[in-house]
């Protein structure tokens, strides 16, 4: 019965997937699926696998859906505990949840393909999510508020500011110039070790937006790099 729910959940929502983006959703069984899910779990969580024992909140599953679109993808191992024992997949709802975290509780939608695994009379589904060309990637919250997560580690990190302005760059054409002038050498100085943002702005005495678009830039062109410590994002020369 439980099969044969999944099978129907993952119809409906396959075609919809095969029509927007030619991704296809691969439900045969495979004679190795032990021995390729045990590697996998082996490999524990990391910066692009997460494992879910059970789907209970959309809204949840979304913020690691973003996470990973806005990263380097990942894949989401559902159905496996986090110490790497399999639980299973045990309801049509768990099911639906996932695809709505993708499809309703993401804007814009994330790219995102789902794979069953039957492994010792357990399901396991693995949700996997390319990295988006389109980022940021949101996750809506419950009141609908809208926020972008990186990956970093096997934690989903709310984006900084300074990466929402690096990826509006990004999606600037290729061949623009960087212009080395006052301001920039003046921000080359203040970040000499590693300096957050905060540190950064109070010892240019330039407004927020300004040194964050600026820092975005000289990422950009390979000048500066950051690093995530404590909690926080440290920024430097390269």
């Amino acid at each position: 019965m439980m099969k044969a729910c999944i099978r129907k959940v993952a119809r409906f929502f396959c075609l919809k997937e095969r029509d927007s983006s030619d991704n296809l959703h691969n439900f045969a069984p495979r004679m190795d699926d032990k021995h390729y899910l045990l590697s996998l779990i082996r490999e524990g969580e990391h910066q692009q696998q997460d494992f879910k024992y059970r789907v209970a909140d959309a809204c949840k599953l979304a913020k690691t859906v973003s996470a990973f679109a806005n990263t380097d993808g990942g894949r989401l191992l559902i159905g496996v505990r986090d110490d790497g024992h399999l639980s299973g997949v045990r309801s049509e709802e768990e099911i639906y949840m996932m695809h709505q975290a993708a499809y309703k509780y993401c804007k814009p939608e994330a790219s995102i393909k789902f794979d069953t695994y039957h492994v010792e009379g357990r399901t396991i589904v693995i949700a996997t999510v390319p990295p988006s060309p389109n980022r940021p990637i949101c996750a809506l919250d419950e009141e609908g508020n809208k926020r972008a997560y990186i990956r970093i580690n096997d934690e989903n990190i709310v984006a900084s500011p300074v990466h929402l302005a690096l990826w509006r760059e990004q999606q600037k054409p290729l061949g623009a110039i960087m212009t080395y002038n006052d301001t920039v050498r003046q921000l080359l100085n203040a970040i000499e070790g590693q300096r957050t943002l905060n540190q950064i702005v109070r010892a240019l005495r330039l407004s927020r937006p300004k040194v964050i678009a600026l820092l975005a830039r000289l990422i950009r062109f390979g000048i500066v790099r950051w690093e995530y410590q404590s909690q926080q994002f440290l920024f430097s020369q390269i």
